[in-house]
C-alpha cells in the first residue's frame, strides 16, 4: 500500500503522535550503541552494508546486483538479506531447489542472477553471519543487504540510500513519515547515493542536494538514475518492445511504482494497473482477477507487464504463463556524470586495505 497517496496522507498525519514514540524508542537506541552500552560485533573480513533511512524503495537491490557484478569475478563474494516476507525463519542458505516464498524474492532473484554467488538470509544478522561463513569458509567479501540499522554487526563500508523524489533530510518519522532511522545516523555512512534521479539532472542540481545533504570529510555523494531493459517473456524469455501503439496491464507489488508508471506512461499507448502491497505473495485469486482484468482490455496489441521480483512470485503459475503474454521487465541504475569508476574504486580500496591490515 502506498501511504504517500493522497487520500492517506490525512491518515498518516492522525498517526503523528505514534512517530514520537517511535522516534524516542530508536534515538534510545542508537544513544546505547553510542555509548557502547550496546555493542557491536566485527568480523575478520571486509563487509560492505547497504542500506537506506526511510522504509520504502531506494533500490538497494539494483545496487546490490551492480556490487555483484563487480566483485565476482575477483572474489568469493556472498549476500545476506533478511529475506523480508519469506514463508521460513531463521538462517537459510539458497540452493538449486529454493525458492522465493523460502527465502524471500530479492535473495532469490539475486541467486537466480547469480547462481555462482552465495546467497543467504537471517534476520539476525549477527548470528547469520557465522553460520554463513561455517557454510561457506572461502567467503571473502560478504554484502549486507538492508542491515544499516542493524548496528548489532559493525560493518567496515557502509553505503545509504535516499530517494532523490523524498530525500531523507526532507522526510518525516514513521508512520507519518517514512523515516526509520534519525537523520544524524546518516553520518556513520561513508558512502551516500541519491537515486531515482532524473536522466537530466545538472550539475548545479547535484550541487544543491550535496549542500542540503551536508556531507562529512569522509564521505562522498553519487547520483544515479533508473534504467529500464528490453522485456522478456517470463517462461521462454522472447523479448519484446514497449512502443506506442501497445496496451499494458501493470501488474506490480513492489514499494515504489511510480518510476515504472513514468516509463509506461512516456512509451506505451495507454497503461492499466493492478497494484499490490510490497513483496506481496500472488494468491490464486490474484491470478484470476489479472486475467480477468487483461482480458476486458479490448486492444488487440496487449501485455501483461511485471517486474523481476514479481516474476520470481508468479512462477508458481509456470503453466498458465506459458500461454499467456506475460512479460518482465529488468531494472538497473546507472550512475550519473560518469562517476561510476569512481564508485568502484572506492570499493576496490577498501577491501584492498582490509585485506592488508
Amino acid at each position: 500500500m502506498n501511504f504517500n497517496a493522497p487520500l492517506l496522507r490525512p491518515i498518516r498525519i492522525l498517526l503523528f503522535p505514534f512517530s514520537l514514540v517511535y522516534a524516542a524508542v530508536v534515538w534510545l537506541r542508537n544513544w546505547l550503541f553510542d555509548r557502547k552500552i550496546l555493542s557491536s560485533t566485527t568480523f575478520n573480513l571486509p563487509i560492505i552494508c547497504v542500506g537506506n533511512l526511510s522504509a520504502g524503495g531506494t533500490g538497494k537491490s539494483p545496487l546490490i546486483e551492480i556490487l555483484i557484478s563487480f566483485l565476482k569475478d575477483k572474489y568469493k563474494v556472498a549476500a545476506l538479506s533478511r529475506g523480508y516476507k519469506r514463508k521460513t525463519q531463521g538462517y537459510a542458505l539458497a540452493n538449486a531447489t529454493t525458492t522465493a516464498l523460502e527465502i524471500g524474492d530479492e535473495p532469490f532473484l539475486f541467486y537466480k542472477k547469480f547462481p555462482e554467488v552465495t546467497v543467504a538470509v537471517g534476520e539476525e544478522r549477527l548470528v547469520a553471519i557465522p553460520q554463513l561463513l561455517h557454510d561457506k569458509p572461502d567467503t571473502q567479501v560478504i554484502l549486507l543487504d538492508d542491515a544499516f540499522q542493524h548496528r548489532s554487526v559493525l560493518a567496515g563500508l557502509n553505503i545509504v540510500l535516499t530517494d532523490y523524489n523524498n530525500l531523507y533530510t526532507r522526510d518525516w518519522w514513521l508512520p507519518t513519515g517514512d523515516l526509520r532511522d534519525e537523520r544524524r545516523s546518516a553520518i556513520r555512512a561513508d558512502i551516500l547515493i541519491v537515486t531515482k534521479c532524473k536522466n537530466d539532472l545538472t550539475e548545479e542540481e547535484a550541487q544543491d542536494i550535496i549542500a542540503e545533504l551536508s556531507p562529512a570529510k569522509h564521505q562522498e555523494v553519487f547520483f544515479t538514475t533508473i534504467r529500464y531493459g528490453l522485456p522478456y517473456h517470463i517462461v521462454n524469455h522472447n523479448n519484446i518492445t514497449i512502443h506506442d501503439s501497445l496496451e499494458v496491464l501493470l501488474v506490480s507489488g513492489i514499494a515504489d511504482p511510480r518510476p515504472l508508471k513514468k516509463y509506461l506512461l512516456e512509451h506505451s499507448q495507454t497503461y492499466y494497473e493492478i497494484l499490490y502491497s510490497d513483496h506481496h505473495i500472488f494468491s490464486i485469486d490474484d491470478w484470476k482477477d489479472i486475467l480477468k482484468r487483461f482480458n476486458n482490455i479490448q486492444h488487440t496489441d496487449k501485455i501483461i507487464l511485471t517486474t523481476e521480483k514479481d516474476a520470481v512470485r508468479l512462477m508458481k503459475f509456470n503453466n498458465e504463463l506459458k500461454q499467456m503474454p506475460v512479460y518482465v521487465i529488468p531494472i538497473s541504475i546507472q550512475f550519473l556524470f560518469q562517476t561510476e569508476s569512481r564508485f568502484h574504486d572506492l570499493i576496490s580500496k577498501f577491501i584492498t586495505n582490509f585485506n592488508h591490515k
